[in-house]
């Protein structure tokens, strides 16, 4: 294993909503994203939801409130709660999940997630 700059990893990425695996630890998959726009409200009944912002501002809105992140920011949305991601310009993310945890909760719509 080398070190893994997320920067280099991110600057990759051209596409937005298509989170890119960058490395796996005990069943996670640490993976960079760029959003842009909205996402769909959705949540994940087995698992909590990690976002760390690198780069951007992003609004977690959430049914009772609106979360707002910069850069250097961490938010974790609890397992069974709805969420929808809103970038109004371009955001990094670095996200942590289990393995094989679909982006929209639902497998059959999630965006299929490479590894870089």
């Amino acid at each position: 294993m080398t070190a893994i700059n997320v920067a280099s990893k991110l600057a990759l990425v051209s596409e937005h909503w298509s989170p890119k695996i960058v490395a796996s630890f005990n069943g996670h998959d640490v993976m960079v994203v760029k959003l842009k726009g909205e996402f769909v409200w959705h949540s994940h009944p087995d698992t909590d939801d990690f976002f760390y912002v690198v780069k951007g501002n992003l609004t977690l809105r959430l049914r009772d409130r609106d979360v707002l992140l910069g850069p250097g920011d961490l938010y974790i949305v609890p397992k069974g709660v709805e969420h929808c991601p809103v970038a109004a310009e371009e955001v990094h993310l670095l996200l942590i999940e289990p393995a094989g945890t679909p982006n929209t909760g639902d497998p059959a719509t999630a965006a299929v997630k490479t590894r870089i």
